[in-house]
């Protein structure tokens, strides 16, 4: 499901805020497949360089929550 998220907002160059909290959700309960790490780091690097927009406000905070059940 995770990696369903992030294809989608490579695809379209933005995260949504839906998508964000629905990440967030599935970190929380621990529906976290190894793929799907890797997916999400490679969705903060596109964050923070700039190629992947966030839809909402505030930072990024999904890979403190993964640090956080890893």
């Amino acid at each position: 499901m995770i990696h369903s998220l992030v294809k989608s907002a490579f695809e379209t160059g933005c995260i949504s805020v839906a998508s964000e909290g629905l990440i967030l959700q599935l970190l929380a309960h621990h529906s976290c497949l190894p793929t799907d790490v890797q997916a999400l780091q490679s969705l903060s690097q596109a964050i923070e360089g700039g190629k992947v927009q966030r839809e909402g406000p505030g930072t990024w905070s999904v890979m403190t929550h993964l640090a956080a059940i890893a």
